[in-house]
């Protein structure tokens, strides 16, 4: 159990939140939300010790052990892969290196044997002579169980490290885990598992995601920062979501109510006050109405924006034609003979363990690739706007404001317009004055999409348009592309964005791609099929 009491966070004479009084119990698993800057990772941070809390304290019993996801993979580059999960316990790992030093001595004594003799049993107790087949079992559920687990970690590429990280911190059982956006870089079939192995999981799990589905899936609790307030709330992301979107309605309409009872008495007051035969009513009123407030709104960190795209003009029949492309990246065959056609409404999800190839293929399509082979034809009343995975080019050594940046896209649209529509985007105030070399990831891709909504197209190309946003932007997002009316062509991690949004999923395989009129839920639950098929029909 994790008890937080009277816990605040204070930063320059703000406090970040204040006053927090939870606890965290074994067999259940806690979602950390809130808006972007509102503290979740800083509060996992005082859950882990990194952080001293301004007031408060943090209590875990001291034979709880605690397992944290490490943000930095460098810094097991030079040890083995499977010495890095390991690590995930760090006495067992001790023991392991004390073990193998005793007995590398050249001059055994009778005393090392009996240290040796003491580590032998901590290391059963701690279930050390299962540790090489719990490594593996893990790093096979997240998809590297063909690699060489005593390869250094320096061998994989950035997006394998971080799931051995992953592994690290789910290793030999510990009491409470720790996991920072853990799905990121992760498969569907990686996710899948780590859903799986989370729900039977007896410990306690504490977990801050983007991720809505997998939130829904392996959340018991949601511990929501608003209002300068941690609240902790029974259920999944939905539950809590529907219930906090209630709860605000009500209290709207418990206000609209006291406004209309206020703005009455006011009335009746004016209207006889200086009547005596009405003089004892308006009296009466009058104390009434000096107790009744309109009990103001908190002011919530959360601000959705407005992300809506309006067609210029409507396509016709004919979309996008794609025939045999193939691209080779790095000496890397990423794309081998795609094929597909776009019918006219089609909202398709590209999906896939190489993230490269889908960016490939967008980049392609777009004309700022050209195919090694194959070919490609847009239809004559399209008009594409395309949303880029790494938009720096966009900001890096532009020293423009947000509003001179974004009328470049509108050169007709007068000041007043612009500070409108970036209002609605959160660039509220001096905010649209700020340069864009400066921005957070979440506000560059706000002005992206801000820069979309300019161009009328009636075909969308989005390559990962909810990196480094949080879940009211992600939200807002998701709600824009359902009601858009035109084509969407994105690739997405984000597992409910993807079912709510596409109609079609191509998912992109070493030999073409495989292509199904189906929501993406139905798609993971037929693929084995299909690759089964795939596999016995080659």
């Amino acid at each position: 159990m994790i008890t937080v009491s009277n816990v605040s966070l204070n930063f320059g004479g703000t406090n970040l939140f204040k006053d927090v009084n939870l606890k965290f119990t074994p067999g259940n698993c806690y979602g950390i939300i809130g808006a972007n800057g509102a503290g979740k990772s800083t509060f996992l941070k005082i859950l882990s010790g990194e952080l001293e809390p301004s007031t408060g304290e943090v209590v875990i019993p001291k034979e709880m052990r605690m397992s944290i996801l490490k943000q930095n993979h460098f810094a097991y580059n030079d040890y083995s892969i499977m010495d890095t999960v390991i690590m995930g316990n760090p006495r067992l790992y001790e023991i392991i290196q004390e073990k193998d030093a005793l007995y590398a001595k050249p001059d055994f004594s009778e005393e090392d044997g009996i240290k040796a003799s003491e580590l032998e049993g901590e290391f059963a107790e701690l279930n050390g002579w299962d540790a090489e087949t719990d490594v593996s079992k893990l790093l096979s559920g997240l998809g590297l169980g063909d690699v060489d687990p005593y390869a250094t970690l320096s061998t994989l590429n950035d997006r394998d490290k971080i799931k051995v990280l992953l592994a690290q911190a789910l290793f030999g059982q510990p009491e409470i885990i720790l996991l920072d956006e853990p799905t990121n870089h992760l498969d569907i079939q990686a996710i899948k598992w780590l859903e799986e192995f989370l729900m039977d999981y007896v410990g306690t799990v504490i977990v801050v995601s983007h991720d809505r589905h997998f939130l829904n899936n392996v959340c018991t609790h949601i511990v929501d920062i608003d209002y300068t307030k941690i609240k902790m709330y029974v259920g999944n992301y939905d539950f809590w979501y529907h219930s906090s979107q209630l709860m605000q309605r009500l209290l709207n309409d418990q206000n609209k109510k006291r406004e209309d009872k206020i703005k009455e008495l006011q009335s009746f007051i004016e209207r006889f006050s200086a009547n005596k035969s009405k003089a004892k009513q308006a009296t009466a009123r009058r104390k009434l109405l000096d107790k009744l407030t309109v009990e103001e709104m908190p002011a919530s960190s959360r601000k959705y924006p407005f992300v809506v795209f309006n067609m210029d003009r409507e396509a016709g029949k004919e979309i996008l034609w794609v025939e045999g492309i193939s691209k080779t990246v790095n000496g890397v065959k990423v794309l081998n003979n795609v094929s597909f056609r776009v019918n006219k409404g089609d909202k398709i999800a590209f999906v896939g363990d190489n993230e490269i190839a889908n960016t490939t293929l967008f980049q392609i399509l777009m004309g700022e690739l050209e195919p090694d082979e194959g070919s490609f034809k847009w239809g004559v009343s399209t008009t594409q706007s395309y949303f880029r995975k790494d938009s720096s080019e966009y900001f890096d050594n532009c020293d423009l404001s947000i509003i001179d940046w974004l009328a470049q896209y509108a050169p007709d649209a007068l000041q007043t317009t612009l500070r409108g529509f970036l209002g609605k985007m959160l660039f509220s105030g001096d905010d649209v004055l700020k340069p864009v070399n400066v921005l957070s990831g979440g506000e560059k891709v706000r002005c992206m999409l801000s820069r979309m909504m300019m161009f009328g197209s009636n075909v969308l190309v989005m390559d990962q348009p909810t990196n480094h946003l949080d879940l009211e932007s992600i939200t807002a997002v998701n709600d824009g592309l359902i009601a858009f009316k035109g084509n969407i062509l994105f690739a997405s991690h984000d597992h409910q964005f993807i079912q709510t949004v596409a109609d079609r999923i191509i998912e992109i395989m070493d030999e073409g791609c495989i292509d199904r009129m189906m929501c993406y839920d139905d798609y993971i639950e037929a693929r084995p099929e299909i690759i089964a098929s795939r596999k016995k029909n080659a």
